[in-house]
């Protein structure tokens, strides 16, 4: 327009009328030639619903044809039997039948009617074209679609390592949802919903993701409420990631614990137990399942709880201890883990005499040798009044002498009581 025409009423009324007959001829072609982005979303989970319907459908007329086949087999045999003088049983008839070859020349009649999978070809196809089609929307960038495409596949025949693969060659895209995070929360999800679990490898890896990506909210959700198959792998891997990541280690190990409990792996649940501070639960634990003196030893060595200590080497619930206390601290004097030897030395050392008596006399696997070696521990590490009271009711137990090291006939380094 004009300047002149630009302050003209009929001109600008004119102009104004051109423009919404073009507004409207332009609505009017969007809405025939164009769709929304949403109505594409809602029509790809349509075609799925549909499919599914359809697979359902072709599996139920393969599988009455199939029936329909054997019946018209059979009726046939039985019409010739019965024409037959029936000197003959049916089933002699049958096999006769077969090695005549008079219905279908080289398909034997038994063979047909032991067949019991008539659909792997269809399998083999659907396959190919669910494979196709999801390869067509990731060549597309279409990754939302691929991953919701493959996780809703018929019987899930696209939920596999292949697919994964795939995915997590894609990496992440600015902006959008991580592909591969996508795919393990989707078919994790629908796991649920269909029934079926998930194997162990595919399980192993959405873990490893969910852990990476930082999502433990993902893996608490899957490993509590999802259909999952567990390994120990699956346990050691969210186990570790607590290790690292001290602000959610007691959630990481009481994930840990759930997935070695549903895999019978004892020890790895009493470790736990202990690392999460729940001692009373760790010995119900042992009194439940047995576990050696090697397997409770190797517990300390892993988890040097003082508490810890103290229950496995007294008596619980009325039954003896599961360890020695001397025989205990030897083995951390012996494996370089001398603080926690003498964080529990403090704690006997607080005792009167008739307790360190009482104690020594209930622990009923270490020898008189051994308590010596324990004195002498005391001694060198500054407990001068405990390994004196340890010597003393070594030397008050009847029939106990001590050899003296002037004697020469003795090793310096044995001390032998009797």
């Amino acid at each position: 327009m004009t300047l002149e025409e630009s302050v003209n009423l009929a001109a600008l009324t004119k102009h104004l009328k051109l423009l919404e007959d073009k507004y409207a001829e332009i609505k009017h072609i969007m809405s025939e030639k164009y769709v929304p982005a949403q109505r594409k979303a809602d029509l790809d989970e349509e075609m799925i619903a549909v499919l599914k319907r359809r697979d359902l459908a072709e599996n139920l007329n393969k599988e009455l044809q199939f029936r329909h086949h054997k019946l018209q087999i059979i009726s046939h045999a039985l019409t010739s039997w019965l024409k037959s003088d029936m000197s003959r049983s049916f089933q002699d008839f049958v096999e006769e039948i077969q090695k005549t070859k008079v219905l279908h020349g080289d398909h034997s009649i038994v063979e047909e009617l032991l067949e019991i999978d008539p659909g792997k070809a269809k399998e083999t196809e659907i396959l190919l074209s669910c494979t196709e089609r999801f390869d067509e929307l990731i060549s597309l960038g279409e990754y939302e679609k691929a991953v919701y495409f493959a996780a809703n596949s018929p019987k899930g025949i696209l939920q596999n390592t292949g697919t994964m693969n795939k995915l997590k060659a894609v990496g992440k895209t600015k902006g959008k949802p991580f592909p591969l995070l996508l795919f393990f929360e989707t078919i994790f999800s629908t796991s649920q919903a269909f029934r079926h679990p998930i194997d162990a490898k595919l399980t192993l890896e959405g873990i490893k993701c969910g852990l990476s990506e930082k999502r433990l909210d993902l893996v608490v959700n899957w490993v509590t409420q999802e259909r999952l198959t567990f390994s120990e792998e699956a346990g050691d891997v969210i186990f570790d990631y607590g290790e690292q990541d001290t602000y959610n280690k007691s959630k990481c190990l009481a994930l840990a614990q759930i997935i070695y409990s549903e895999c019978g792996l004892h020890k790895k649940v009493l470790l736990c137990l202990c690392k999460q501070g729940q001692i009373h639960g760790a010995m119900e634990y042992i009194q439940q399942f047995k576990f050696t003196s090697d397997d409770l030893m190797q517990l300390i060595k892993l988890c040097p709880h003082t508490e810890l200590i103290q229950c496995l080497t007294k008596e619980w619930n009325g039954k003896p201890p599961s360890l020695s206390f001397s025989l205990v601290i030897l083995h951390l004097f012996s494996v370089d883990m001398k603080k926690v030897g003498v964080k529990l030395l403090q704690e006997i050392n607080k005792g009167e005499k008739d307790a360190v008596k009482h104690f020594m006399i209930k622990d009923p696997f270490c020898s008189l040798e051994k308590w010596q070696e324990v004195a002498n521990i005391c001694l060198q590490n500054g407990f001068d009044k405990l390994s004196n009271d340890i010597m003393s009711i070594l030397r008050s137990q009847a029939g106990v002498t001590e050899i003296s090291e002037e004697d020469d006939v003795v090793n310096l380094m044995q001390h032998v009581f009797w």
